[in-house]
Order: C-alpha cells, then sequence, then structure tokens
C-alpha cells in the first residue's frame, strides 16, 4: 500500500476489536487493520479466512487489539453477534475479555435501535442478545464483577441501557428468580427501557443545566413513547412492555407517568426501577457528578417506600461483599 493510502485510511475513523472476538477458521467480511508505527494499516482483507496460524503470530507479537473502520462496523457487529455464544463459552478467552466483547457488542447494538428504533430486526437482535447477556451472567457471581469492571461510568443512553440491563439480570438472579423465560423478559425490557428517548431531541437529552418545566414534561413522556414504539414493531413478549413504561414509577406515588404505588407496578418494574435509579447515580452526566456506589444507596434506603425494600437490600448485597453492614 503507497503511503498516500496509508494516510488516507489513518484519517478514516477506525473502531478498535478485541482479538478473541475473531473466531478461527472464518471467513469475515470486513477488512481488519493493525496499528503500526502509529499508523493503521490494512492487515487482513476481507474474505480471507482467519486461521490458528494468523492468530498465534498475533499474540506472539503482543497483539490483543486489531481496528475496523468506522464504515465497516455494522459488517462486524452483525458477526460478533453471530459468533457471540461461542466467544462466551470458549474457555481459551480470559473472563475479563468475555465481559469486554459482550458490553460493546451490547452497546453497539443499543446504539443501532435508538437510530432506528421501530425497525423489527433490531428489537430481535436485542432479544438474542439478551439470551447470551442471562447465560453469560447467570455464570456466577465472577461473570458479573468482571463486567462491573469494564461498565462505562460516563453516562450516554446507549451505556445506561446494557448498564440497567446487567444490573437487573444480576439482581433478579441474587433473589432467586431462575426461569428464562423471567430473566429473558426482565432482561430485554431492561435493555430497551429508554428507547422512547430516541423522540427526544439531542439538545434535551444532552443539555449541560437544569431542564425547563416544559422541558422535563417532555422528558417524562419517553416511558410511554418507548411502549408505543415496541408495540408498533410488536417483536417481544408483553411483559418486557412493563419495565419499559413503569421504570419511574416510585412506590410513594412520585414517580411517572402514572404515580402507581408498588402494589400497582410490575415485579419487572421494580427491579429495573432500582438499577435505573442507581446505574443514574453512579454516572458522570453532563449537568451532574457521578456519585460513589455506597452514598447512593445510602440515598436509596432513606427513601422510605420508593423502591420495594426487599429487592432494594438484595442490591446493596449484590453491590458489595459486606452489603447492609457498611450502610
Amino acid at each position: 500500500m503507497s503511503s498516500t493510502a496509508i494516510k488516507a485510511r489513518t484519517e478514516q475513523k477506525f473502531v478498535p476489536i478485541y482479538l478473541d472476538s475473531i473466531r478461527v477458521d472464518s471467513v469475515i467480511n470486513f477488512d481488519l487493520y493493525l496499528l503500526v508505527n502509529k499508523q493503521l494499516v490494512l492487515y487482513r482483507a476481507a474474505n480471507l479466512p482467519f486461521t490458528e496460524r494468523t492468530r498465534m503470530k498475533l499474540l506472539d507479537n503482543r497483539v490483543d487489539r486489531l481496528f475496523v473502520a468506522q464504515e465497516d462496523r455494522g459488517q462486524y457487529q452483525r458477526y460478533i453477534e453471530q459468533n457471540l455464544p461461542k466467544i462466551l463459552a470458549d474457555p481459551s478467552v480470559q473472563e475479563i475479555k468475555k465481559a469486554g466483547i459482550l458490553y460493546e457488542t451490547s452497546t453497539n447494538l443499543v446504539k443501532d435501535v435508538l437510530s432506528n428504533p421501530t425497525f423489527g430486526e433490531n428489537i430481535q437482535r436485542s432479544r438474542e442478545l439478551v439470551t447470551n447477556a442471562v447465560d453469560y451472567i447467570l455464570k456466577g457471581r465472577d461473570a458479573f464483577l468482571s463486567l462491573l469492571k469494564i461498565t462505562s461510568f460516563d453516562y450516554y443512553t446507549y451505556t445506561h441501557s446494557v448498564n440497567v440491563c446487567t444490573f437487573s439480570i444480576a439482581l433478579a438472579q441474587q433473589c432467586g428468580f431462575d426461569d428464562e423465560e423471567f430473566l429473558h423478559e426482565l432482561g430485554t425490557g431492561a435493555l430497551l427501557h429508554d428507547v422512547g428517548k430516541s423522540r427526544i431531541s439531542e439538545r434535551i437529552l444532552n443539555k449541560r443545566s437544569a431542564l425547563t418545566p416544559i422541558e422535563f414534561e417532555i422528558m417524562k413522556k419517553h416511558p410511554k413513547w418507548g411502549m408505543e414504539i415496541l408495540e408498533e414493531t410488536d417483536q417481544i413478549a408483553q411483559a418486557s412492555y412493563y419495565p419499559v413504561l413503569q421504570h419511574h414509577e416510585r412506590g410513594d406515588r412520585r414517580g411517572y407517568p402514572s404515580g402507581l404505588s408498588l402494589d400497582e407496578m410490575h415485579t419487572y418494574s421494580k427491579i429495573v426501577a432500582i438499577a435505573d435509579s442507581f446505574d443514574a447515580m453512579t454516572t458522570e452526566r453532563v449537568y451532574q457528578r457521578a456519585m460513589d456506589s455506597y452514598p447512593a444507596l445510602k440515598i436509596m434506603l432513606s427513601l422510605s417506600g420508593a423502591y420495594d425494600e426487599q429487592l432494594l437490600r438484595s442490591f446493596v448485597e449484590l453491590m458489595g461483599p459486606t452489603g447492609l453492614a457498611d450502610l
């Protein structure tokens, strides 16, 4: 490749990917790039098999990250979604890398959903990804802690959606809910709980100061908008609509959009409400500094009647080895 071509390539946007996300003996339909002397150069062209010899050569040179051109991100995303079960089950892949691949795949999928929320195929892909997330988190606490280590604490709607899904599935497991249908319905609703925000302008979503009363009223519409979007696609179980519609409800009737009591909220909604509040409080936002976990949990515990008490206590136990002892 000429120096001009290399320069043109380096001016493109590239996405870093894990070497472990590329399956041996699979044929990939996107180019792979390698960082050499601070420049990205074409390493392996599309439609060539990725062999064990290729992989070992990269490992021998201590390469564990490759790059994909931004224009090929869609092809890579579909490739990784199709191969995710194999990656998560591969004993040769380190746990922290499995968690990283699952997290990156999830956040990129939520980006696709938010950019085209009424596209039924995107919602179907979300259901399939939740199946992989449930299987991974059910492996045990080490899997959950690995996900926690690579969780983004800068607030974006797509990272927030993945965090809430992770916390919700882990909390359900902590509480003894092990029915696969329950966990899949819960996880799908949790992952898609903020899809209604796709109808809200970026100006409001990313505003650096407090919302005006009119802006807040617009924001309060996103749960109902989310349910409308998902009903239009008709791709998920009816029960998964509950956390989309009710994740901002509070047991003291101070929530929205309907001011429900705890008795009127679905179990999925009670779980997602806790996960949603915790993640919102502990991630960095444009108008608010992130809180540490324990101060956030103390505030949540102090809001008498706002959250299901048993679920909240189980969440505290989930988030730390000493649980309620420190609170």
